[in-house]
């Protein structure tokens, strides 16, 4: 019943039958306007017209304080707010004046109530618009977003007035503008696309996070923000910062300020590339600064490595932090707020256990409302180590947002800390940290806060979603059993999705943060296919990673007639597509080696390469070879060829190009498939048996005797290169030299994403199988 007179009643606002319907499946809209419109009724005392009504319905759908309900409506009902552009004004008013009394004088000059525009007045402002775009106007004519310059009361005049400058459209007007970016984007995703410029994906990621793009407040506007809680204090603290009144980091009131806290007890991973780039790139495409601030709170699982290795992945990504700061660097103050949230009632000490506290519905503590004195006196205690650990804790009277019942903000723990040493026997939590900290830096845009109970500066919370992939683990805690367990060698291992295995397979970090950009910003959780950030990877190395020719399976080849007594000197482009970026020299003489797979003595439909009277080209060469000879062992397996060679302009144009070594530097191979066999290695229903009993036991192959060309001897850790016909490899950072002579002698890794040593120097490569649908595959970067 109570469905039906709502029902009624929206119907009664000018809604179809099937809005109202909507309407009512939103449980928080719809109470809203059901209040709106019974207060209109009660005003009006008869029945509402549709302009009221749709009024009413944009006020309900739009206000986001309930507070200030029935002050608007009252407006809206009386007539005093008329139009959709008065109702907006309001609407910003209240948004922008959080605390009360409302001052009714300002609300009404601001909102234009009792104001009067005429025609002439109209016309004068549309004109005034129109001048002011008038270059672009010309420039773009009919294409031109005519939104910039009108609202709806101006249409008709704005319509006569580009008529007028314009004159009737053209052909060329009438032409539908061709919607190109999504496109590019997604077949440059899927790798399908030509070059895709690395720099303009960087942009794109700027122009995401720039100025209006993710609807974010401005500096100082915090209680513009949905949902944002707003105390007696509140405005007057925004003062102060402003003011530089709040002694700690006196900033301008404009400047936006984010952060990036993570806790060093790992290593990063892809998802924590997107929280690099959104507080890093946020911060600077709005001319702010980022703090890095490492969430040390946890001593029994924070290691010098993982400072160091986040630091330095940041550093990778390309972002200078404007300061790295602690969570230990706050330990006194935090202290300091702790007992000050005990003394205000809102915090206790608890003695209930671990188990005691998980889950979400734990009944209360049965210590949670003890004596204020009783809890300050617990609380010296725990900081002078009279409880042992597990005994006490400290707990706040509040229940989170995911429905946990007052998460504990200290507890005790004998670990000394690597900043503080044994300063501190208490430490405080994540959840207790996390926005305090951000409180004293004076973060502007945060993720998390707990402020207002202190009543200390509150930064605004913005969630924003996981960024996960298939086929991997990421969680930090299910890396460290994989480590743990041996399935990999350490948190770099080129299988894992660390941001180090990623670094060290070779991915540059251009790549990494076109990949956050064309995922984008979106607060959903996201989870993606590998190939994705791999075709990121190919859209930059296709710009980068000179070329060179390696042999991965080698089968010698004898030219019998080779044309000179002594190698050839044969110049290789770095780049065949662009010949104005160089070449490198490698020697070609009357034995090379080639790939096993580039000869068969029986051919098969389609298959154009080295057989029995079917010659061959040589890269680069300008050589042809034509097969004489087949050499076998006592097994019958084929040893070594014999052939004769040509030049490639005499005779008839082979049906296939291979490549080549001669002089070739020996390499050890490590060929790597995926970690994980199934898409979803986490979810119990695709994998029964856990994550563990999901791997791959073919991740990891080893070929002994791989060769390179010689041109890649001199590389550095992270150099890249593209081994044609293979794909790309990277100098692994373990390179060693052999020995002061620097003898060729090689141990290589490849991975399919392979790895090699050359020279004492490890190569990775970034080949990886593209797996389709259809369980069949194709070669990504060839």
């Amino acid at each position: 019943m109570a469905a039906l007179d709502s029902l009624s009643l929206f119907t009664g606002l000018g809604l179809s039958e099937h809005k109202a319907r909507e309407t009512l499946k939103n449980t928080a809209l719809s109470a809203q306007l059901r209040e709106a419109a019974t207060q209109a009724q009660q005003t009006l005392g008869s029945t509402i017209d549709k302009a009221t009504g749709t009024l009413l319905y944009g006020l309900a759908s739009r206000l986001r304080d309930p507070r200030r309900l029935s002050f608007l409506v009252s407006y809206v009902a009386n007539k005093k707010i008329h139009t959709e552009l008065q109702l907006s004004a309001a609407l910003e008013y209240v948004r922008s004046h959080p605390l009360d009394p409302i001052n009714t004088e300002d609300f009404e000059q601001e909102c234009g109530v009792g104001v009067m525009v005429t025609p002439e007045q109209i016309e004068e402002a549309v004109e005034a618009a129109i001048n002011r775009h008038r270059p672009q106007l010309l420039e773009e004519r009919y294409r031109f977003n005519m939104g910039l310059l009108m609202g709806e009361q101006a249409l008709t005049l704005v319509s006569a007035q580009v008529l007028h400058l314009l004159g009737p459209k053209t052909e060329t007007d009438l032409e539908k503008k061709p919607k190109v970016g999504l496109i590019w984007l997604c077949i440059s995703c899927l790798g399908l696309g030509k070059k895709g410029p690395a720099a303009n994906q960087a942009l794109s990621l700027m122009e995401q996070l720039r100025g209006e793009a993710l609807k974010f407040h401005k500096p100082g506007e915090n209680y513009k923000t949905p949902g944002y809680v707003t105390t007696p204090h509140t405005m007057d603290l925004l003062k102060h910062l402003s003011s530089g009144l709040i002694p700690l980091f006196p900033f301008p009131l404009s400047q936006v300020r984010t952060r990036f806290p993570p806790e060093p007890n790992g290593i990063l991973h892809i998802g924590h590339a997107k929280a690099i780039n959104f507080n890093f790139g946020y911060a600077k495409a709005n001319d702010g600064i980022c703090f890095l601030r490492f969430d040390d709170t946890n001593p029994e699982k924070e290691e010098a490595k993982f400072f160091t290795a986040i630091y330095d992945m940041v550093a990778w990504l390309g972002y200078t932090p404007y300061k790295v700061t602690y969570a230990s660097d706050y330990f006194d103050q935090l202290y300091a707020w702790a007992v000050e949230l005990i003394h205000r009632g809102q915090a206790y000490v608890c003695h209930q256990r671990g188990e005691e506290l998980k889950g979400h519905n734990s009944l209360p503590s049965p210590w949670r409302d003890r004596p204020i004195e009783e809890s300050l006196l617990l609380f010296e205690a725990m900081r002078k180590g009279k409880f042992a650990e597990g005994e006490a804790t400290l707990r706040m009277k509040l229940v989170m947002e995911d429905g946990k019942m007052d998460p504990v903000a200290y507890r005790v723990k004998y670990t000394p800390h690597h900043r503080t040493g044994d300063t501190w026997c208490i430490y405080p939590t994540y959840d207790y940290t996390h926005c305090l900290c951000d409180s004293i830096e004076h973060i502007t845009h945060s993720l998390y806060w707990l402020c207002n109970a202190l009543d200390v500066y509150c930064p605004v919370q913005w969630e924003y979603g996981r960024l996960n992939l298939h086929y991997a683990v990421v969680s930090k805690r299910k890396i460290l059993q994989l480590v743990a367990a041996g399935a990999v060698r350490d948190w770099d291992d080129p299988r894992l999705f660390t941001l180090t295995a990623l670094r060290r397979r070779g991915f540059p970090p251009e790549a990494i943060n076109n990949f956050c950009a064309r995922v984008g910003v979106t607060v959903a959780q996201t989870t993606m296919e590998p190939h994705l950030l791999e075709a990121c990877v190919r859209d930059v190395l296709n710009d980068t990673a000179p070329r060179a020719m390696a042999v991965l399976e080698p089968l010698q080849v004898i030219i019998t007639n080779f044309p000179t007594t002594k190698s050839l000197d044969i110049q290789v482009p770095n780049f065949p597509a662009d010949e104005t970026k160089g070449f490198h020299q490698v020697p070609f003489g009357p034995m090379v080696f080639i790939e096993r797979t580039d000869f068969k003595e029986v051919t098969e439909p389609g298959y154009k390469r080295l057989a029995w009277g079917q010659p061959v080209g040589l890269r680069h060469t300008g050589y042809v070879i034509e097969l004489q000879n087949v050499v076998k062992g006592p097994s019958g397996c084929v040893e070594s060829l014999e052939v004769t060679c040509r030049r490639a302009d005499a005779g008839e144009k082979p049906k296939a190009f291979i490549h080549w070594v001669s002089q070739p530097l020996t390499c050890e191979i490590r060929l790597y498939e995926r970690l994980f066999q199934h898409k979803n290695p986490e979810d119990p229903a695709e994998v029964p048996g856990g994550f563990l009993s999901d791997l791959n036991p073919a991740s990891l192959q080893v070929v002994e005797a791989a060769l390179v060309d010689c041109s890649v001897a001199s590389a550095k850790p992270f150099d890249k290169f593209q081994f044609e016909r293979l794909g790309y490899f990277s100098v692994d950072p373990d390179s060693f030299v052999v020995c002061p002579l620097c003898v060729m002698l090689l141990a290589c890794l490849l991975f399919k994403w392979p790895l090699f040593i050359c020279n004492g120097l490890l190569f990775l490569s970034l080949r990886t199988r593209c797996y389709m649908n259809t369980c069949s595959f194709l070669l990504l970067y060839t």
